[in-house]
């Protein structure tokens, strides 16, 4: 029986699915390194540092995560801090305004513990000043007060790890970034570990789903553990409510068909910034701002959300001028690539 589903309009799915966790999902995260799939790279680097730090009996060293949303690197400050038995201490980069925030959570650590900076280059310049004592030497040197009756005082803080996760790292300054022992980058999944992941998360959410839903929702996660567990939970509605509870190939595909996002895991807004630069400046160069104004979205959306996953399957290239269309991305668009002025030569 073929499922045919209802038109829906402008849904911003894949960026409200990038942007934050679901609730729900803190019962699929994995709890230690063993179960983690994917990143091997990364997960070996942490195995070798957690290992030694146990030998050693001391507090990991600091390390920073980079890559785009959703791909866990919350996730792994929490399999650290299970992994040492150590307890984990969450925040974010814009939170922290003023030194005595920072010096608040610092205090109330204890030795061994994890400090997990979310988007970390967000951090203003000044505590980020205060947190490199606190890296090297464990120790804050805060001023009370201001004018003649100013002073500082000096806080002992044990020691500590500090785990930095950042979707923009080339934003972070450079004396902050040298002060981590290990940076590595997180990069997109690829299509047969992502198929694992929704295979594990569908067990334990108890969703029944053969191989061909799995591979349907993998396939347009965008290589994104995050967006693929938001898909399983729209898809099981789907399901639910259209094709009797089970997930197969055709109800998977129906379901984000319903939400916009084809078989490559282009949604709506991917495919408007294709076609704003393929129709509106000829494929370009355009800058990112420009783009920006002409799709109705946020810049940074654009930026951390969009332009990773189309850079990355070669549908955008970004050139010093700005953004241009590759012939891969024309095609999505169903754009015919303009003859270049060497060929026109021929």
């Amino acid at each position: 029986m073929e499922i045919k589903p209802q038109p829906a309009k402008g849904v911003p799915f894949l960026a409200s699915a990038a942007a934050a966790p679901v609730p729900a999902d803190a019962a699929l995260r994995p709890a230690t390194l063993a179960e983690f799939a994917g990143q091997a790279k990364t997960i070996e680097r942490l195995r070798v540092m957690v290992g030694a730090a146990k030998r050693r009996g001391e507090a990991l060293n600091h390390i920073l995560l980079s890559g785009p949303p959703g791909l866990g690197k919350t996730t792994l400050a929490f399999i650290l801090g299970h992994e040492l038995g150590k307890s984990v201490r969450v925040t974010s980069g814009p939170v922290i305004e003023k030194a005595g925030d920072l010096a608040g959570l610092l205090t109330s650590l204890e030795a061994g513990d994890i400090l997990f900076i979310d988007e970390i280059h967000r951090l203003p310049k000044t505590v980020e000043e205060y947190l490199y004592s606190a890296m090297e030497d464990f120790r804050l040197d805060i001023m009370i007060d201001q004018g003649p009756n100013a002073r500082s005082v000096r806080l002992t803080i044990p020691r500590f790890t500090l785990v930095g996760a950042t979707t923009r790292s080339g934003m972070l300054s450079a004396p902050l970034r040298s002060r981590f022992t290990l940076q590595s980058r997180l990069d997109y999944y690829d299509k047969t570990v992502l198929t694992g992941i929704v295979q594990r998360s569908c067990k334990l959410l108890g969703v029944e789903i053969d191989a061909g839903g799995e591979k349907e929702i993998a396939a347009r996660a965008r290589g994104t553990p995050r967006v693929a567990n938001n898909l399983i939970h729209f898809v099981r509605d789907f399901a639910q409510e259209r094709a009797g509870g089970k997930i197969t190939h055709p109800v998977a595909a129906a379901a984000l068909e319903l939400l916009e996002i084809d078989a490559a895991g282009l949604d709506e807004m991917d495919k408007r910034m294709l076609r704003a630069i393929g129709e509106n400046y000829g494929g370009g160069p355009v800058g990112m701002g420009t783009i920006a104004v002409a799709v109705g979205e946020e810049t940074e959306t654009l930026e951390e959300v969009h332009e990773p996953f189309l850079i990355q399957e070669g549908y955008l290239q970004r050139t010093p001028q700005g953004r241009v269309l590759t012939p891969k991305g024309y095609a999505a668009i169903s754009l015919t690539p303009p003859r270049s002025p060497q060929a026109e030569l021929l």
